[in-house]
Formats: C-alpha cells, sequence, structure tokens
C-alpha cells in the first residue's frame, strides 16, 4: 500500500516543483544525472569482478581490521557504502565471508563515505569539474560500445564519473539561482528540535535517492551557497548515514537469513552511531573545530569541516562498536534465527540460491556451486541408505567388510520419496538460476557452469540408478543361496569403497591427490 503511494506523491511533488520554480528543476535535474552516474559507476566496477573475487575476499577480510579496510577501499574507489553494502550481502548469501566479516566490511565503509565529502567539499567545488565531464563522457561512451568486457567497464567507469561531476555542477548552480528566490536559511534553527528535524529530512532524502553520498553532495552544495545553516547541514549528515541503511534493508529482502542479519547489523551500528552524534553534538563540534584549525582550515570554511564533522562521527562510531562485534553477532543469530539451520543434511530446500547473489557473476557461480555440494550431502545420504548402508560407517575408518555386515536388515528410506522432497526441487533451482545467472557470465564462465550442472545433473542420474539397483538388493543380499547372497554382498564392498572414496576427494584441495585416487577407484570398480 505504502510503496503504491509514495512513489505517485514523489512524482507529484517534483512535478509541483518544476512548475513554479526553473531552478528548482535544475537542482533536481543534477540530483537525477548524479544517481544516474553512480549507476554507471556500479557497472562499470562490476564488469571486473572475476572468478578470483573469492580469493580476494579470503585474502582481504580474514582478520577484522582487514575487514574493515577492504570495506574502506571498495567505499573510496565506488564512492557508494549503499553499493558496498548490497555486495556485501550478496558474499553472504554466496557464502563467500562469514557474518562477522561482513560487518567489518559495512564498518569501513561507513569510514570510506567520508571520501566523498572531501572530494567534493575541497576538489568539486573549487574546480569547474563540468570541463572535465564532457570528455569524460565522450570517451566513455565510445568505450562502453566496444565488445571487451574491461574496455565496457572503464567506458561506464569514465561515464559514470562525467555524469557525477555533470550532476554535481547542476546542483551547485540550481542552489546559487535558487537563493535569489528562495532563502532556505530562514527555514532553519538551532537546537535540540532543529537537530532532530534536520536530521529527519537527512534520512527520508537518502530513502528517496537510495544514496547517502548523493545527500551528501546536496547538502554540501546547499551548504556552499548558503542556503542552510553549518549546524542544520551537520544534522542533515547524521540523517543521511542514518537513512543508508534503507537501501541495505532493501538489498536483504530477497537474500537468506545472513543477508537479513548483515543488514541488522548495519541498521544497528548506523542507529547508534547516528545516536551517538546526536546525543555528543556539541562535544564532537569542537573536536571539528580543534581538527579543522591543526588542518589550517578556515573558521568559516564551513563545507570542509561538514567533511571533517562526517569523518569523526563516522570513526567515533566504528571504534565504539567494534569490540561488540562478537556479541553483535550472537544477538542477530538468536534474534533472527534461521528456519533452515546450516548443521543438518536433510534440507528440501535450496540454501544459498537467492536473488541477492545475481549482483556479481563471481558470487553467483560461488552460490550455485555451494548449492551443488548441498545437492551431493543430500544425494549421499540417499544412497547410502538406499544400498541398506550407515553414512556414519562409510566415512569412517571402519574396515568394508565391517561396513556391509554392520548394514541395515531392511532399507530405511523410501528412495521415491526422498528424491522428490530433497533432490528432485533443488536440481530444478539450480538448474533454473543457472540459466539466470549466466546472462551476465563471461564465456569462460559459461563454460564452467556448463560443467557443474552436468555434475549435478549426474548426481540426479545416481540417486535414480540406485532407486533401481535397491530393489535387487533387498531381495538378494538376504538370499538362501549362500553364492548370491555373497555375490551381492562382494558389489555392496565395492560400492562402499567407490562412496568412501568421492567422500574423501569431496574433502581434498589438491589436485593431483584427487586424480590419484580417482585412477585408483577406477581399477578397482572394473573389477565388479
Amino acid at each position: 500500500m505504502l510503496r503504491r503511494i509514495f512513489l505517485p506523491s514523489i512524482l507529484i511533488v517534483l512535478g509541483y516543483g518544476f512548475w513554479i520554480s526553473p531552478d528548482f528543476k535544475e537542482i533536481s535535474a543534477g540530483v537525477a544525472i548524479f544517481l544516474f552516474g553512480m549507476i554507471s559507476l556500479e557497472e562499470g566496477f562490476k564488469a571486473f569482478s572475476g572468478g578470483t573475487l573469492e580469493k580476494i575476499l579470503q585474502k582481504s577480510t580474514d582478520k577484522l581490521y582487514k575487514s574493515i579496510g577492504f570495506g574502506m577501499l571498495a567505499t573510496t574507489v565506488m564512492q557508494s557504502s549503499s553499493l558496498v553494502s548490497v555486495l556485501t550481502i550478496s558474499f553472504l548469501g554466496a557464502g563467500l565471508i562469514g557474518l562477522a566479516q561482513g560487518i567489518g566490511i559495512v564498518f569501513g565503509a561507513n569510514i570510506g563515505t567520508t571520501t566523498g565529502a572531501w572530494l567534493v567539499a575541497g576538489l568539486g567545488l573549487k574546480v569547474k569539474i563540468s570541463a572535465y565531464a564532457m570528455p569524460m563522457l565522450v570517451f566513455g561512451v565510445i568505450l562502453i560500445f566496444q565488445k571487451a568486457k574491461s574496455l565496457k567497464g572503464i567506458g561506464y567507469i569514465l561515464a559514470g564519473l562525467g555524469f557525477l561531476f555533470l550532476g554535481i555542477h547542476y546542483m551547485k548552480d540550481g542552489f546559487e539561482a535558487f537563493k535569489s528566490t528562495i532563502d532556505l536559511a530562514s527555514f532553519g534553527g538551532t537546537g535540540l528540535k532543529y537537530l532532530f528535524i534536520f536530521t529527519g529530512i537527512g534520512i527520508f532524502a537518502t530513502v528517496v535517492m537510495q544514496s547517502s553520498h548523493a545527500t551528501l553532495v546536496l547538502i554540501i552544495t546547499a551548504l556552499s551557497v548558503g542556503q542552510i545553516s553549518y549546524e542544520n547541514a551537520l544534522a542533515l549528515a547524521i540523517g543521511a548515514n542514518v537513512g543508508t541503511t534503507i537501501t541495505a534493508i532493501i538489498g536483504s529482502m530477497s537474500s537468506n537469513i545472513v543477508g537479513k542479519r548483515l543488514a541488522g547489523a548495519h541498521l544497528i551500528f548506523n542507529g547508534t552511531t547516528g545516536l551517538i552524534a546526536i546525543i555528543f553534538m556539541s562535544q564532537i563540534m569542537y573536536s571539528v573545530d580543534f581538527v579543522s584549525n591543526g588542518m589550517g582550515i578556515a573558521s568559516d570554511n564551513y563545507t570542509l569541516k561538514l567533511a571533517v564533522f562526517h569523518t569523526i562521527f563516522n570513526i567515533i562510531g566504528v571504534a565504539v562498536m567494534v569490540p561488540f562485534i562478537g556479541k553483535l553477532v550472537v544477538f542477530l543469530e538468536r534474534t533472527l534465527k534461521d528456519k533452515h539451520p546450516e548443521d543438518t543434511t536433510s534440507f528440501d530446500t535450496v540454501q544459498y540460491l537467492n536473488d541477492s547473489v545475481l549482483e556479481l557473476p563471481a558470487t553467483a557461480m560461488a552460490a550455485i556451486v555451494r548449492e551443488t555440494k548441498h545437492l551431493y550431502t543430500n544425494a549421499f545420504e540417499i544412497i547410502t541408505h538406499g544400498l541398506n548402508l550407515k553414512r556414519t560407517n562409510i566415512i569412517s575408518d571402519m574396515p568394508l567388510e565391517e561396513v556391509v555386515t554392520d548394514s541395515y536388515s531392511k532399507s530405511s528410506i523410501n528412495i521415491d520419496d526422498f528424491y522428490k522432497h530433497r533432490i528432485k526441487g533443488i536440481y530444478g533451482e539450480i538448474i533454473d538460476f543457472s540459466t539466470k545467472a549466466q546472462s551476465q557470465m563471461a564465456p569462460e564462465d559459461i563454460e564452467e557452469l556448463y560443467k557443474i550442472k552436468l555434475a549435478n545433473r549426474d548426481i540426479v542420474e545416481a540417486v535414480k540408478d540406485t532407486q533401481h539397483l535397491q530393489k535387487n538388493l533387498i531381495k538378494y543380499a538376504n538370499n538362501s543361496n549362500e553364492h548370491i547372497r555373497e555375490q551381492y554382498n562382494s558389489i555392496k564392498i565395492g560400492l562402499a569403497e567407490l562412496l568412501r572414496n568421492i567422500d574423501l576427494i569431496s574433502k581434498m584441495t589438491e589436485e593431483d591427490e584427487i586424480i590419484l585416487l580417482l585412477s585408483k577407484a577406477k581399477v578397482h570398480m572394473q573389477r565388479y
């Protein structure tokens, strides 16, 4: 209901603003161009994500300080903490990182987003950046039309930067012209009342634009021409910081439970940071004056002082929350409980396939691989029990003759029923998801995905074959004819060894070891 009302209301307000003020039209166009630039930047950086992403994440996030550093660097480069948050949810959904690592990245992203304020306040308002925007747009568009993925990526990045610069230019010019018509500063004020009012406005603006960076640029450009007061600008910046969590929450809606937990952590962190900034506003403002004086920033250079404020209160927020990451993880796991805990092997539904992992080809591929392992785990369980063998015995060091001797006297599962509930649905989801994922993959990734789909098909066929084999095993394993009984037990020993080797292979990481064990298994099975 709210969604139906929200969009038409925004469109009506914008239309009315365009009608009564040409200057408002220029400011709005600047915001729109800026946001389009961010979309182009996102496309550009996604073009450079490849199969090495998992290794980079493992090396860059194995320690908390590395996770924070990764978040800072990624946000500094991409100039979008919201994008980094959404991608982090994607990493989590694909199982590439853990929740604590994801929280560290979000903390770092909040510090990294301050670089945008510094760039706009220190460079964007003092240099005629529109002159740089035009060549970037021209070169960017030319490269976008090239076939090479890397050139397309560079093209989107250049075009994105061009649109960002152009958007800032239009916003600045719009506010300068708007001042002659309406003085927005006259609607401001000081005190706790206005602090909360402008914080709320900052939250609302960020929710509408889905970008705290765009809100900050709007605040800085308005502040630079005196359209808002310094104190009110600080409150707006706090609101922008809190409002950016909405993007993460929206991004987590299509994710699994770990993605939702990260969005919860993001909300708690930014909400706590904003509350600290409001409570200790006077002390932080004193710190801003002290730091600004030490950096040689003039006392009336409010745009740079806003950048200092934005940096200080984000660093304070991280410093306060870092010691509690462990407790935060426990709290989120208890509050947002998984309906399908990962330590079970009887899942009837997919665990890792969700729309959030489609953000990047690498996360989509990782999710498909993990879901294939999930299918394999279910299939292994069904096959062992279908052969009247105990899975715990198969994966142990128990002699194979004892594994067969200690087998179930009667099959404990109905393979047909378990195939329908634990295999068929998951396999279908993997194939459907793979079709969606390959639309944005490179040819070499599509080839790799084809091999994974074949592996899934083989897993399903193995379960079906066991279904046919089960009937004969039940019939002849306990046959009164000793010779027939021995032959079938011999076959069961061979199958038990094969299953044990498959389990060992699934745990190996060295390719040479895997090839050697496969060769031995092949030679052994030729005897049956």
